[in-house]
């Protein structure tokens, strides 16, 4: 080997060295278990035994609105949009400020809240939805799904952060992150740069004793070939069961990217492939309580209980439903329902909301 290839090759390998320290450097890793500061003002009241509770799980789409299709929402990430104007945010941020003051739940679940990401101009739109319902909500917690100080891709290029976040009427004693499975294979240079998908875990003290396990959750989606999805799914059945099994009272709401029994056979063949084949979300219907039904979906009222209104697809009302609330069989489900009416615009997804009474003791 000449001494001109030898040095060449030496270069090669300390660029490329340099180039994994940088991204090193600038991508995040979370733990796999990561307690969160909780935000109480003093004297919130606490949870009592028998009482009813009111949840919302809503994917509020980082407050972008309906008028856009996202660059990683077609395929081969063909979206020809990066961010939304800041007009828009500023309107979204109402909409779903004044639907949650309209429906005025005791705990609210909200997926794809950013933070500090340069798409949305920086915003902490917890804190902006927080500021528009101090009246209503006195704590709340939040965790990143997604979250770089610099993302080097030509859709971003510049930080991001994405979260869950979960607001109370009620005190919160204790939160943390749980980390779910992700994705493995792929570009080595863009992976650490992916979503880190996890459960926001925040419990609710109860008067008489206990607590109440509120969990939040987002999934990756489908994609085909891969087992990402199936794992995540299989890691949050193996929470609850834990749940279960410790005599935990326990909910959990979110976007869980999966279709309720039947539902794919009735979306257009190039939709289809967006989801299993396989009703996965089974690993946690045949156990627990879920919200709405299979039932639900499938009777002859199914167009209420449609959640997902995807970005760029052909169509004007919601096709399909990915959002669910299930529950600890100790629980009671009262009500339940989509706001549909007035939500259409705010976002891809539509807030899930649910009425239920806690356990007696």
């Amino acid at each position: 080997m000449s001494r001109l290839l030898r040095y060449t090759l030496i270069l090669i390998a300390l660029a490329i060295l340099l180039v994994f320290l940088a991204i090193h450097a600038v991508s995040w890793r979370p733990p796999a278990r990561q307690n969160i500061a909780v935000q109480c003002h003093a004297g919130a009241p606490e949870l009592a035994a028998g009482q009813g509770l009111k949840v919302m799980t809503w994917n509020v789409q980082f407050l972008a609105g309906k008028r856009y299709v996202f660059w990683y929402e077609l395929a081969d990430d063909r979206g020809p949009d990066d961010r939304a104007t800041s007009a828009d945010l500023a309107y979204n941020l109402d909409e779903v400020s004044r639907v949650i003051r309209d429906e005025q739940p005791d705990v609210v679940l909200l997926q794809a809240v950013d933070k500090g990401a340069k798409s949305s101009d920086y915003q902490d739109q917890l804190a902006l939805i927080r500021e528009r319902l101090a009246d209503l909500y006195p704590c709340s917690a939040q965790a990143y799904e997604w979250k770089a100080d610099f993302d080097p891709s030509t859709h971003v290029f510049g930080s991001v952060g994405r979260t869950l976040a979960t607001l109370s009427r009620y005190r919160i004693e204790h939160a943390e992150r749980l980390q779910l499975p992700q994705r493995t294979e792929g570009n080595p240079f863009k992976l650490p740069f992916a979503p880190q998908r996890a459960l926001l875990k925040v419990y609710l003290p109860i008067q008489s004793g206990g607590q109440l396990a509120v969990l939040n959750t987002r999934l990756d989606r489908y994609a085909t070939g891969r087992d990402t999805q199936l794992r995540q799914l299989q890691a949050v059945s193996q929470q609850l069961d834990q749940l279960e099994a410790h005599g935990e009272t326990w909910l959990i709401g979110g976007d869980f990217e999966l279709l309720p029994l039947g539902q794919r056979q009735r979306l257009a063949p190039d939709q289809q492939q967006r989801y299993s084949a396989d009703a996965d979300l089974h690993l946690l219907w045949d156990k627990y309580p879920m919200i709405p039904s299979n039932a639900e979906v499938g009777s002859v009222d199914r167009a209420q209980w449609l959640t997902h209104y995807p970005n760029g697809q052909t169509g004007d009302s919601p096709d399909r439903t990915v959002d669910y609330l299930f529950h600890s069989p100790r629980i009671t489900r009262q009500e339940a329902m989509v706001r549909q009416d007035d939500t259409l615009e705010i976002s891809d997804h539509l807030p899930v909301l649910a009425t239920f009474q806690l356990p007696p003791r």
